[in-house]
């Protein structure tokens, strides 16, 4: 068959062309906001399936920590965090040490992290703020955390979330990546995000949504290669296609836990199925 249409033979024996039918094409309806509200939880609800142990993937054991090591990972993985804070904490352990600290001796610790200037700054001068002004205590309310030097909204929810129970959203590179291939959105800046999909679920989801986001866009939903012929949830996705779609290929791109190999944090909670990740300078 041609691309225009069947040959048949007319009245006198001759071929003819015949144009086929044409199809009628119809546009894909636009998704409505119930349609679109109703499969952003049922993802939600699909990724606790996946992701039961999404956590934090910070080690620390108390809210100083956590902030800290929430400053400490801008622009770094968390795993290079998890590998410097046990030298920083061993030797600074509350704010009132690590704000008497010697700075040069703080940027050699923490230099593994990059921009170490930088953050020794931001860490010192947290820890001097929270000396000074709070007793030497994390707050646990927004409008206190973020007049700390170095803490935004981000790292504010990350440690309000996590340390003190207190619902947030923590729209990270990695959230704010898959919550816009899902169209959920299609704001650009973090906050406008944040007060998005805040609308779409309730408060007492927003901590762990954020979890099983990030673990998801850490794992399968890569940015350059998303591992799309191993995700879990295409059926739910519109971006579908943006990445690997065969299997076996998809598989090779599994991070973590996902593909076989350890995980970020030195000390994983309970129930994590994954390998701890090494120390610093250790192999494997």
């Amino acid at each position: 068959m041609s691309a225009e249409g069947n040959s048949a033979v007319g009245e006198h024996g001759v071929s003819k062309r015949v144009k086929a039918p044409k199809r009628k094409v119809r546009a894909a309806k636009p998704e409505s906001r119930l349609a679109m509200v109703r499969r952003a939880r049922k993802i939600n609800r699909e990724l606790a399936e996946v992701f039961p142990y999404a956590h934090p993937e910070l080690d620390f054991r108390n809210p100083f920590e956590l902030l800290v090591a929430t400053v400490l990972s801008a622009q770094t993985t968390d795993l290079r965090v998890n590998q410097t804070t046990p030298a920083l904490f061993a030797k600074y352990p509350t704010p009132e040490d690590l704000a008497a600290a010697v700075p040069e001796e703080v940027e050699e610790l923490i230099r593994p992290t990059g921009f170490f200037r930088a953050k020794t700054r931001s860490i010192m001068g947290l820890a001097a703020a929270l000396r000074d002004e709070f007793g030497g205590e994390v707050p646990g309310r927004l409008e206190d955390l973020v007049k700390l030097p170095g803490v935004g909204r981000k790292t504010a929810f990350v440690v309000l979330g996590n340390a003190f129970g207190v619902p947030g959203i923590t729209v990270d590179t990695h959230f704010m990546r898959l919550v816009r291939r899902w169209k959920w959105t299609e704001q650009e800046d973090p906050v406008k995000i944040e007060a998005e999909i805040a609308e779409i679920f309730p408060k007492s989801e927003w901590t762990m949504l954020s979890h099983r986001v990030i673990f998801h866009g850490r794992r399968i939903c890569h940015a350059r290669k998303p591992a799309c012929g191993a995700c879990p949830i295409t059926h739910l996705c519109p971006s579908y296609g943006e990445g690997e779609t065969d299997p076996e290929k998809a598989r090779k791109l599994l991070k973590y836990e996902m593909g076989g190999f350890p995980g970020q944090r030195l000390d994983p909670p309970p129930g994590y199925p994954g390998r701890p990740a090494p120390p610093l300078g250790a192999s494997g």
